[in-house]
């Protein structure tokens, strides 16, 4: 089954879409983005199914029955667990997004959860019922401390309630940005679900941050959701007998491009828990790179990168690059359109052919 995802598509109608049309496809940016979070990609037909609601040629029921018709009718041989939770998942982020309805509780966090994921996990909105570790890359594969499957209910309760008292109001956004941060790491720590705990919390603190009348962007969920959930990690790690403290200086940083607009590179080799050890050595590596290839533009890069791997992702493509996917995809589609690149064979198995 084909799995294409080009946000290039999105884009036309976020920036020159009408208001209704901007806002469909806003929520499916994030919505599909999001899904980035696990290493899931959705399926053309998604793409395509999104492109038809944001047009209003369907809408959102239609879409749904269109999907959920799609999936039972897919021969068994074609079938892709992981392509149909992103589908379905960024299908109903997408309502969930849509509808301007909120309200700050744990059980909303819960409802949330249950949205998201019902028809795709058993226990889509229910408290896990065991404790948990995940091994994690930026922590050399060491887990977070989570909260203990009995004290969910308490300890979301104590946070939500330390929450409400507190004030936002004229509060200078970075010290607002900082706040939120520390509550949005807090709930994301205890991991009350199984799983979808990330996507869940993405979901919430959007809601949230809408109800407390701030402008949300879309790219930075859209494009850096792995950032995003590494900073949440980082924002819950520590380790003094290495020296490391938990820090939510990522998550700030994310948030800043979201609320603020700004544009800090959200790279995810700076998050490792050895970047600083490495950075100096990294430093001398890329600037001796940078002598010898000048000021490389990215186009550049992938065609360069591209010609000594042909069968390169473009989320490892990426991670090389050091930009986000959406930007890849950006950058694949003009080097397409100038006739330097080509896909050769299927997105699974093939490989790209620069031409000179």
């Amino acid at each position: 089954m084909t799995h294409i995802y080009c946000m290039t598509e999105f884009d036309y109608y976020i920036q020159q879409g009408e208001p209704s049309q901007r806002e469909k496809a806003e929520a499916w940016a994030i919505a599909i983005g999001l899904q980035d979070v696990d290493g899931l990609k959705p399926s053309q037909y998604l793409v395509e199914t999104a492109r038809k609601h944001i047009e209003g040629k369907v809408d959102y029921e239609e879409a749904k029955r269109l999907v959920n018709s799609y999936y039972e009718t897919l021969p068994a041989s074609e079938l892709n667990s992981d392509i149909e939770e992103a589908d379905k998942v960024a299908l109903h982020i997408t309502q969930v997004l849509s509808e301007h309805t909120f309200t700050f509780s744990p059980a909303e966090l819960a409802n949330i959860h249950r949205r998201l994921f019902t028809g795709v996990l058993p226990h889509a909105g229910r408290y896990r019922d065991v404790n948990i570790t995940k091994k994690e890359w930026v922590l050399n594969g060491d887990t977070v401390l989570y909260a203990s499957c009995d004290s969910i209910s308490a300890t979301l309760a104590y946070d939500f309630g330390q929450e409400k008292q507190f004030s936002y109001a004229r509060l200078p956004k970075e010290d607002m940005i900082t706040h939120f941060s520390k509550f949005i790491s807090g709930i994301w720590q205890i991991h009350p679900f199984r799983e979808g705990n990330t996507r869940t919390t993405a979901v919430f603190a959007i809601k949230y941050l809408r109800k407390l009348g701030y402008r949300v962007t879309n790219e930075p969920f859209a494009d850096n959701a792995k950032y995003f959930r590494n900073a949440l990690v980082r924002a819950n790690y520590q380790n003094y007998e290495k020296g490391i403290e938990e820090t939510t200086e990522f998550l700030e940083l994310f948030f800043r491009n979201v609320l603020l607009g700004e544009q800090h590179p959200l790279k995810k080799r700076y998050q490792h828990i050895d970047w600083k050890q490495v950075a100096s050595s990294w430093s001398s590596e890329k600037s001796s790179e940078k002598q010898q290839t000048g000021t490389e533009k990215s186009s550049e890069k992938i065609l360069r990168i591209m010609t000594e791997n042909p069968t390169i992702t473009t989320a490892l493509l990426a991670q090389e690059i050091g930009i986000g996917t959406r930007a890849v995809d950006k950058q694949i589609a003009k080097l397409k359109a100038l006739g330097q690149l080509q896909r050769v064979g299927a997105d699974k198995g093939g490989y790209w052919k620069v031409i000179k």
